[in-house]
């Protein structure tokens, strides 16, 4: 029987050289200065002897004088210099061997019946074309530079075929093509059998008890399975892993080994473990500069004191550290402590810079121009108190605010935040002056940590000062507001994205008991609903679809503020119409509100690489009752281009009315980022 034992990993490659031996033409002789392709040292060779058959090699070399092109060479003479044609003259061959050759590259055998699995064969051409020195040569290259560039892949293809478990592998290389065409290099494959493990051993686990076929198992290969090096790899990380998720902090894995039985076509796998004992967590110190204290970083991290050490948890408190953005870099790491079951968390973090100037220019069909600017300092209240001061110049909206947000508040992925926003809004359905004091805890999602469920609770006041028309009439009147709300709303997303959901859905309830002041006191209650769902009809296509009820109790629509009342219409309500366009208008044609709401939306989401077009159709209407009637809706239909970035798609609709009214443009134009819904 025949062993080898090899340590796992990437042993290198060895590369043939390959000597090439003409007769030096008459030229040649007369002036030995003249360059050759292929220099042969002194003392190599007797260049006036006739040459014999190289041992081995099954190449018979012509006669120096013979005009005549040699045999084909047999399989297994890969990169014999006879690759296209014999030069009738020795001079001619010597040029065209210096000559730049286009060529092809083909890998024949990784298929069929005594080729490999289709998941080697995938991943062993991945990896050719990756590190293929004909592949880098970009197709072009001197007779000799082809030749040597074959060897070299030749010894590649081996090496990834003995990767994937195919020890009995062998690979041969032909060169094809007459003098003048393009050269076509096969490198010929004959798998053989794949070798499998006839045992894995990993002494060193059963010193933790129980968790032992857990670990086991998270290792996944076991007899019986392909001596694939990538899949022990594999093996081999999901074991660190694991070992990092049950506490083992300071455990060790050896360097794998694999012995093998090329008689019995096996292989045997020895990892070395060592586990240590299982880690509880201690305290978190902060290494350096105090960017947060030691408690604040206790409210971000999903672990506490006494918690068996888990891996896992420690990448998610490093993701939410970088997510307040006013870290830079973030290092977590556990440290012994005197007690060896416990280990203390030290966390060092750069400080990012913490202030941030932006602006934002946009146009809506309807809503005219907008131009935005902010400054914000993200942690001037300490810890993670961001206070933004926000300016707004639009064609509709002239407001000035700040806003201070409290990220972690009191807890993970709690926000607490407080704003005051004096603002000029000038819409066709009304024109309001008004200063907003409000306040808020909520509970957020984002980007990298989707949350299910999203709640938030608040209250508002609100001083406005309201220009709008007597409905019947359309005599013009200013009324004065003092509002006092308390918002609150419930969410769950079952979306598989925030900003480009391709299956799952959406629910959304918001309720608002509000009071107003408007020459007497009267309260209502204000309530939508929020529904919408996407399904993949292929990998291309996303069929996505929205709908939403909204009303008002306590009040008729008449004594109710404007800018308390429900709108529709705009990009994102009815596309097709302009904003606030849709719904009961006075008698100037002017939007008045309304006291409920109905809308639905269906697209259809067809994307090509980058880019993707949205066929749409919407639908809804305002009601001056409190219920929603369903009757007369109104229905937009377009399409829309996206643009689909690693933050989210931009999106561009183009929509037209259906069934129009007096006054309706025929055509809206909207752009913002992300989808519709």
């Amino acid at each position: 029987m025949r062993f080898a034992c090899m340590p796992f990993g990437a042993p290198p490659l060895v590369f043939g050289a390959l000597l090439i031996l003409s007769a030096p033409s008459e030229a040649q002789q007369q002036n030995p200065t003249t360059p050759s392709a292929d220099p042969v040292e002194p003392g190599d060779v007797d260049p006036s002897a006739d040459m014999a058959p190289l041992p081995e090699m099954e190449v018979e070399w012509p006669d120096a004088t013979s005009a005549e092109a040699p045999a084909e060479p047999e399989a297994g003479t890969a990169g014999a210099p006879a690759a296209a044609a014999v030069a009738e003259s020795d001079d001619e061959a010597l040029a065209d061997a210096q000559t730049d050759r286009r060529y092809d590259v083909r890998i024949d055998g990784l298929t069929g019946e005594d080729g490999v699995s289709p998941e080697a064969e995938a991943s062993i051409r991945a990896r050719f074309k990756s590190l293929s020195a004909l592949e880098e040569g970009k197709g072009t290259g001197n007779t000799a530079q082809i030749d040597r560039r074959a060897r070299q892949d030749e010894a590649l293809i081996g090496e990834l075929l003995r990767t994937a478990g195919y020890y009995d592998a062998s690979v041969v290389t032909r060169i094809e093509g007459q003098r003048g065409e393009r050269l076509s290099v096969i490198l010929r494959v004959r798998a053989g059998t794949i070798y499998t493990l006839s045992s894995v051993d990993m002494p060193g686990l059963s010193e933790v008890g129980a968790l032992s076929d857990e670990l086991r198992a998270a290792f996944a290969l076991r007899p019986g399975d392909a001596a694939d090096s990538d899949k022990i790899a594999i093996g081999l990380a999901a074991l660190k892993t694991s070992l990092g998720q049950r506490g083992l902090v300071f455990a060790k894995v050896g360097e794998p080994k694999l012995t093998i039985d090329h008689e019995a076509q096996q292989a045997s796998l020895l990892v070395e473990v060592d586990p240590g004992r299982v880690q509880r967590i201690g305290d978190i110190r902060v290494d350096g500069r105090q960017l947060f204290s030691a408690r604040h970083l206790g409210r971000i991290a999903r672990f506490r004191r006494g918690d068996v050490y888990d891996a896992t948890k420690m990448e998610d408190f490093r993701r939410a550290l970088i997510q307040t953005s006013l870290v830079s870099t973030v290092s977590i790491r556990p440290v012994a402590t005197p007690d060896p079951e416990v280990v203390d968390i030290v966390v060092k973090l750069d400080q990012a810079p913490p202030r941030t100037i932006s602006g934002a220019i946009g146009y809506g069909t309807g809503e005219g121009y907008r131009v935005e600017a902010s400054w914000q300092h993200r942690n001037l209240i300490r810890p993670e108190g961001a206070v933004t001061f926000r300016g707004v110049l639009g064609t509709q909206e002239q407001s000035l605010g700040a806003t201070l947000r409290r990220n972690n508040f009191k807890a993970r992925d709690r926000v607490l935040t407080g704003q005051l926003v004096v603002s000029h809004l000038d819409q066709n359905a009304y024109e309001a002056r008004s200063v907003t004091l409000g306040a808020g805890l909520e509970r957020q999602t984002n980007i990298i940590w989707q949350k299910k469920w999203t709640w938030s609770y608040g209250v508002e006041l609100v001083a406005s000062k309201e220009d709008d028309t007597v409905k019947a009439t359309g005599a013009p009147r200013r009324r004065q507001y003092l509002i006092g709300a308390l918002p609150s709303s419930l969410s769950y997303d079952g979306s598989d994205d925030l900003l480009n959901p391709t299956r799952g859905f959406r629910l959304a309830a918001r309720v608002s008991p509000e009071a107003s002041l408007q020459g007497s006191a009267f309260g209502y209650f204000k309530g939508q609903v929020d529904g919408s769902s996407y399904m993949p009809v292929s990998d291309r296509i996303v069929l996505a679809g929205r709908v939403r009820l909204g009303a008002i109790w306590g009040a008729s629509a008449e004594r109710i503020a404007p800018t308390r009342r429900f709108y529709a219409g705009g990009g994102g309500s009815v596309r097709g119409y302009g904003y606030q366009k849709i719904g009961p208008v006075d008698i100037n044609g002017d939007p008045a509100g309304g006291r409920s709401l109905a809308e639905f939306s269906i697209e259809a989401r067809i994307r090509f690489g980058d880019f993707g077009v949205v066929p749409f159709f919407d639908g809804g209407n305002l009601y001056a009752a409190k219920l929603p009637t369903f009757r007369n809706p109104r229905y937009g239909a377009g399409l829309g281009v996206r643009y689909y970035t690693s933050f989210g798609p931009i999106r561009v609709d183009v929509g037209t009315p259906i069934n129009r009214r007096a006054g309706d443009s025929r055509v809206a134009v909207y752009v913002s980022l992300g989808q519709a819904f």
